[in-house]
């Protein structure tokens, strides 16, 4: 799917990391949420709360998520078209050579 029908989109953007991470929030009718958004050549570690897909849509990305241990794991390539579950309350460490275009659905 290339685009979202029928949907609400929060105007402000979210920014985080002095820019290098912008995305907009999407709702949809049924409740759910999503944000679209970019990530800027850079490395960058996010935590989360709720569980995450990330679908890369342009680009690619190196991804390791932090273990159980508090460490955090091997690095893997995703690109377009492919995603990677982050499991709630845990972290991430994203690296980016390009821009890396995503949909992050949440739940």
């Amino acid at each position: 799917m290339s685009q979202f029908d029928s949907v609400s989109v929060v105007k402000k953007a979210n920014v985080y990391f002095d820019g290098k991470c912008v995305s907009h929030t999407v709702q949809f009718a049924d409740g759910t949420k999503k944000t679209v958004g970019v990530i800027l050549p850079s490395s960058l570690v996010f935590n989360t709360g709720a569980p995450e897909v990330m679908e890369g849509v342009g680009g690619s990305c190196r991804v390791r998520l932090k273990g159980q241990d508090g460490k955090f794991g091997e690095w893997k390539t995703y690109g377009e078209g492919q995603s990677f579950d982050v499991p709630g309350n845990s972290s991430f460490e994203i690296a980016c050579d390009e821009p890396y275009h995503y949909v992050c659905h949440f739940g």
